[in-house]
C-alpha cells in the first residue's frame, strides 16, 4: 500500500510539526540585553594562558580599570561561567588565606553543622607560625558551625586544623583537597597546607580561585558563612566574644568603603603570597566573581580597591563584551550530610540541627533539563498527530 499525496501538503505537514515544536519549546535569550549569549570556544581558552590583559569590548562598552597593579586577576558572571576579562589568569602563585575556598569545599559536605566536638590538644598541632587564629582552645567544646565562622570571618587556622582532623586528617584534608581541584577543572592548584599558609610548592591561580569561589556560592552554607560580617564566638565558661569577617568590602572597616551588593567571598594575605581576595557581588539579577592576587601597588588595602574596580568594570560592561574564556560547568554541590563521617572522635557529640540562611543564588549553566526534555517530546507527539489528522481531513487515496 502506498500513499500518495502532493508536495503541497507535505510542505503544509511539516510546517504544522515545526510549528507545534516551537509553540511549546521555551526560547533561550540572554535576558541582561535581548541577543544571544556568546558561547566561548576552545580558542577563546586559549586566550587566558596567554600573558598579559585579555579582553574583547565591542563599541561602546567601558574601559578596563587603569589603575590595576596585581600580578594577576579576573573577573567573570557566576551565573554563566564566562570571563569577561583577565590579565595573567593562570599564572600559578601562592593564594594565601583565599585556598580555605577549596578546603570548605571539600571538607563542608562531610560534617554537619550542628555537630559538637571537645577540641584536643592534637587537634591544635602544627600550626604555622604567625598564624591568623580566631582563639579556639583545648578542652572546650564547639559545634563545627561555630569553626567555620572561625574559618571565613578570622581565617582562623586553628579552625582549619580542628574540621581536618574531624575530616580525616591533616594530610588526607589536603590529597583530597587536590582531588576536588582537578575535578573542578581546577589544574593550576597544588595543595600542601589546607589553610592556605606559605609552604614550598603550593600555588594556585586567579583562574582556579574564582572556579572555587563560584561553586561554593552554589553552597547554602558556604554562601552564608561567606556573607556573615560578624558573629559570636564561643569562649570561656560558657561566655563569647564577637568576631568581624576580616573582608573589608563586606564590613566596610579599616576605611574601606563597604561594595553595595557584595556576597562574600575570601581574602588573604601571607608574606610569599601578599594580599589576594576571591569577592563576589549581585546587582540587577547578575552575580559577579573576581579574583585579585597580589597588588604591588597601593599598600595593603589596594586588593580591595581593585576588586571594587573590576566588579564596577563588570556590572558597566554586561552584555557590551565578549567572553575571553569559561570557568566551567558548575559542579552539583552536596549539603552537609545528616551524619558524620566514619571514626569520628570521642570526644564528638550528637549533631544538633542549625538553620543556615542562603546568602546567594547563582543560577547553573545553560542547556536543557528534563523539564525541557518533555517540553520537546509532547510537541513531537502533538505534531504527530496533526499530520494524521490532515491527512483524514484531505481524503488521501490508498492505492
Amino acid at each position: 500500500m502506498t500513499i500518495r499525496f502532493s508536495s503541497r501538503i507535505a510542505a503544509s505537514c511539516c510546517a504544522l510539526c515545526v510549528t507545534g515544536v516551537l509553540a511549546l519549546t521555551p526560547v533561550q535569550a540572554n535576558a541582561r540585553t535581548g541577543a544571544d549569549p556568546v558561547t566561548p570556544t576552545a580558542s577563546d581558552a586559549r586566550l587566558l594562558y596567554r600573558s598579559g590583559t585579555q579582553a574583547r569590548l565591542r563599541p561602546g562598552a567601558p574601559r578596563l580599570p587603569r589603575d590595576l597593579s596585581a600580578l594577576s586577576w579576573l573577573v567573570a558572571d557566576a551565573g554563566t561561567g564566562e570571563v569577561l576579562a583577565a590579565r595573567n589568569a593562570h599564572r600559578e602563585l601562592p593564594p594565601a588565606s583565599t585556598l580555605k575556598t577549596l578546603f570548605a569545599l571539600t571538607v563542608l559536605p562531610t560534617l554537619p553543622a550542628g555537630l559538637r566536638h571537645k577540641v584536643t590538644e592534637a587537634d591544635l598541632a602544627g600550626i604555622g607560625e604567625g598564624s591568623s587564629l580566631v582563639g579556639v582552645a583545648a578542652g572546650h567544646t564547639y559545634r563545627v558551625s561555630d569553626l567555620w565562622r572561625g574559618v571565613f570571618l578570622n581565617s582562623g587556622n586553628d579552625a582549619v586544623h580542628v574540621l581536618a582532623a574531624l575530616s580525616g586528617g591533616w594530610r588526607d584534608t589536603a590529597v583530597r583537597m587536590q582531588a576536588k581541584a582537578r575535578a573542578l577543572g581546577a589544574r593550576d592548584t597544588h595543595v600542601r597546607s589546607p589553610d592556605g599558609y606559605d609552604t614550598s610548592g603550593q600555588v594556585s591561580s586567579a583562574y582556579d580561585l574564582a572556579v572555587f569561589g563560584r561553586n561554593g556560592l552554589r553552597n547554602a552554607d558556604f554562601a552564608a558563612y561567606c556573607g556573615t560580617a560578624y558573629a559570636k564566638f564561643p569562649g570561656g565558661g560558657g561566655s563569647s566574644y564577637e568576631i568581624q569577617n576580616t573582608n573589608r568590602l563586606l564590613t566596610g572597616a579599616n576605611g574601606v568603603e563597604r561594595y553595595r551588593g557584595v556576597i562574600g567571598v575570601k581574602n588573604g594575605y601571607t608574606t610569599k603570597a601578599g594580599n589576594t581576595l576571591v569577592a563576589a557581588a549581585r546587582r540587577g539579577g547578575r552575580t559577579l566573581v573576581v579574583t585579585v592576587m597580589n597588588p604591588q601597588e597601593g599598600g595593603g588595602y589596594a586588593v580591595y580597591e581593585e576588586a571594587r574596580s573590576l566588579l564596577d568594570w563588570g556590572f558597566g560592561a554586561a552584555g557590551r563584551v565578549d567572553p575571553v574564556g569559561s570557568l566551567g560547568t558548575v559542579r552539583a554541590v552536596s549539603q552537609a550530610g545528616p551524619a558524620a563521617p566514619a571514626a569520628l572522635p570521642a570526644s564528638v557529640s550528637a549533631p544538633v540541627p542549625v538553620p543556615v540562611p542562603v546568602a546567594a543564588t547563582v543560577t547553573s549553566d545553560g542547556g536543557p533539563g528534563w523539564p525541557e526534555t518533555w517540553t520537546i517530546v509532547g510537541a513531537a507527539v502533538l505534531g504527530a498527530g496533526a499530520v494524521s489528522l490532515l491527512l483524514r481531513i484531505m481524503g488521501v487515496k490508498r492505492v
